[in-house]
């Protein structure tokens, strides 16, 4: 245990190490500028980018490498507030947040700002009812404070599921994004080699040195993410506003965008543009109503002009496009109905006017205003408590030196959260800006460059189709993926290339931050929670931590092979990561510190009721898992209960845990004498109290 002179002096060194680090980093990215201008091909800056930046995670991973049990799970409790801050915002700063946050404002607007009141609520959440009493109890994960407070392995063990659950769907989530990211950097790579060369970058750290080498790689991750966000930000600010505060300029370019908008919906060509997109869509609609004649037809008609294409010795081309045709025709009339109703769905899509940025719970009448306000209100709900439940979050909180530099700690995590969310609206607006008075309105032989790259990356990230044949760039014509906002902002602001790689160095680091401590969460609940504590709990320490390096390494492989299949877009998987945390831990962890008459049955049950509903509900709502797990086309409508969307399902699971821990608590047997002296003990009062001595430590 450090005493206070040597965490003071420890703290110094910290800072001075990082200091020069940054120096270094900002010098490293100027030799490239200037490297770029004397013509060093793109792609040598990407691979620069790739290979800097892991190399400097490995080497904090080899220098930080440790068999020690309390370093490798909770970096020796020596972490200083500040870095722990840092830290802690590296590991919430997920490929969601650097990725997805800001495309998800432009998608979405209004509405998309339920992410940021919702994650940034959370840590309140987190400061008042959990981190300061959880490091007072001093276990090393979540399923070991449930452990200790509820007495037995069977609390334990369900919330080792629960902890896989929430942070393997997290995970998933974070190697997609280091795969779309890798791809960018380095061009021509396939996507799932992509994810496996990211996946060294995540490994490196984590397996070397657990807790400690992710804390001190995270520090450095923040330092590169935060700077590469604000940089483009900044930039894109200045070529519209010329001010470099975005800041300050949301509000009057937002008008701009409002009053861009209004001419849009009224554009004589945009309603051309919708209607054809309109008319596609009945088309494809009387296309299903008519299987399978429709089906057979349309089979027919298209072998019917290869045999004439055939018959006339047409050219080699029109032929080799029909029978491209031919093969991408659905194979059956089922699959035609799949295919033709998502088509429909599409269509009408690209048919309707543009969301209007600023307004507030959109919807075409009373009744669908108010299914958007419940919607927009469950998920800020849902994702407080769910940051306020995180596994990987919460961990963190155990690496500090005490309980008040726990709390010191949510205070440092909120203002370099800050840092980055309150850009992210900004950055949104000056980039639906700029794309809604220069992209749109200009011309398909002179496209920006900027567009081309993209289109090549991939058509579901960015696509341009001249559907009315006019040349001429229309809104409704522009498919965009929200992931690729932020990435492609600075070649969309006409930055140097050498940004382009800075930014996806950034969001790079800010997937692997929150890879490494998801890996590490679920490998340790499998190895200190499973192995050591419930099956051999006479194992040396070398012994626990080799084993959990083992499954670190399966687990990191078995979420690189998911996240090729592409399940899902990156902000579903991560809210359901949010929904299943909030059911499963915030009722447990709450009532376990504030409500000493909870005991292990009501906690046990209340975690399975909570969790249950909630994925029930998902399976059941959610169209790629309605398919999967019963077959449900995804086309097939959903009933949604009092209109929540499925990334809002823990609105169910949170009150049913609730209601089920009391319930059964007040029926069966209070817990003993000496676990709720020890619930006193930890809540009056957590000041600069010490860490609890139990049999869980």
């Amino acid at each position: 245990m450090f005493n206070s002179a040597t965490q003071s002096e420890f703290a110094r060194a910290l800072k001075k190490s990082y200091t020069w680090y940054t120096g270094g980093f900002l010098a490293f990215v100027i030799i490239l500028a200037i490297a770029e201008k004397m013509g060093l091909p793109r792609a040598y800056i990407g691979y620069a980018f790739l290979g800097a930046t892991v190399l400097l995670y490995a080497g904090i991973g080899i220098m930080s490498r440790t068999s020690d049990a309390a370093e490798y799970y909770v970096a020796g409790r020596r972490v200083p507030a500040l870095f722990n801050g840092m830290a802690t915002g590296a590991d919430w700063m997920s490929a969601a947040s650097f990725i997805g946050m800001a495309g998800t404002l432009y998608l979405s607007g209004f509405n998309g700002l339920a992410f940021i009141m919702g994650w940034t609520g959370g840590y309140c959440l987190v400061a008042l009812f959990l981190a300061p009493y959880l490091r007072k109890f001093g276990q090393f994960t979540i399923p070991d404070f449930l452990g200790a407070r509820y007495g037995g392995n069977f609390p334990r063990f369900i919330g080792i599921l629960a902890a896989i659950l929430c942070s393997f769907t997290y995970v998933v989530a974070q190697v997609y994004g280091v795969g779309l990211i890798t791809t960018r950097l380095l061009p021509g790579v396939a996507f799932e080699t992509g994810i496996f060369i990211g996946l060294g970058g995540i490994l490196v750290c984590s397996f070397l040195g657990g807790m400690r080498a992710v804390t001190w790689t995270q520090v450095a991750q923040y330092i590169i993410l935060i700077v590469a966000y604000l940089i483009p930000c900044v930039w894109i600010s200045v070529k519209h506003t010329n001010i470099p505060v975005p800041q300050l300029v949301y509000g009057s370019v937002l008008e701009k965008v409002t009053a861009r908008e209004k001419q849009l919906i009224e554009d004589p060509k945009e309603l051309e543009v919708r209607g054809i997109f309109k008319k596609n869509a009945d088309d494809f609609d009387a296309k299903v109503k008519a299987l399978p004649k429709s089906w057979e037809d349309g089979k027919a008609d298209l072998q019917k002009k290869l045999d004439e294409l055939k018959a006339g010795s047409a050219p080699a081309k029109d032929i080799e496009a029909v029978e491209k045709s031919i093969a991408a025709y659905p194979k059956s009339a089922d699959a035609a109905k799949l295919a033709w109703n998502a088509a429909k769905a599409g269509n009408n899509g690209k048919a309707a006017p543009p969301l209007r940025h600023a307004e507030a719970f959109p919807g075409k009448d009373d009744a669908a205003r108010d299914v958007s306000r419940r919607n927009f209100l469950a998920l800020v709900f849902c994702l407080m408590i769910g940051t306020a439940a995180l596994p990987h979050i919460l961990m963190r909180y155990y690496t500090t030196p005490s309980v008040k530099e726990a709390r010191t700690s949510v205070f440092w995590s909120l203002f370099f959260i800050f840092l980055l969310y309150f850009s992210a609206p900004a950055l949104a607006v000056l980039v639906k800006y700029d794309v809604y008075t220069l992209l749109v309105g200009s011309e398909f032989a002179k496209l920006p460059q900027w567009v081309t790259a993209w289109q090549s990356v991939d058509k579901s990230l960015l696509s341009l189709v001249d559907i009315n044949k006019d040349g001429i760039v229309q809104l409704a014509e522009i498919t965009i993926g929200g992931d690729i906002v932020v990435l492609a902002t600075p070649e969309i602001a006409g930055l140097p290339y050498v940004i382009s790689g800075l930014v996806a160095a950034g969001g790079l680091a800010a997937a692997l931050s929150t890879a490494d401590g998801l890996l590490l969460t679920i490998a340790n609940a499998l190895s200190h929670d499973l192995y050591y504590k419930m099956i051999d709990p006479n194992a040396s320490t070398t012994r626990r931590v080799t084993i959990s390096k083992v499954l670190l390494l399966v687990v990191a492989l078995a979420a690189a092979y998911v996240a090729a299949q592409k399940p899902a877009d990156i902000l579903f998987l991560v809210s359901a990561a949010f929904s299943f945390a909030a059911a499963a831990f915030f009722p447990a962890l709450v009532l376990g510190i504030f409500w000493k008459r909870a005991n292990k049955w009501g906690a046990c049950l209340g975690m399975i009721a909570g969790i249950g509903v909630t994925f029930y509900y998902m399976i059941t709502t959610q169209p790629w898992l309605r398919e999967i797990f019963f077959g449900t086309p995804r086309a097939v409508p959903a009933e949604l209960w009092w209109g929540i969307q499925p990334i809002s399902a823990g609105l169910w699971g949170v009150p049913l845990g609730f209601a089920v821990i009391i319930i059964v608590s007040l029926l069966t047997p209070a817990p003993d004498k000496d676990t709720q002296e020890l619930v006193d003990h930890v809540r009056f009062p957590v000041i600069k109290g010490d860490t609890v001595n139990t049999t869980a430590t």
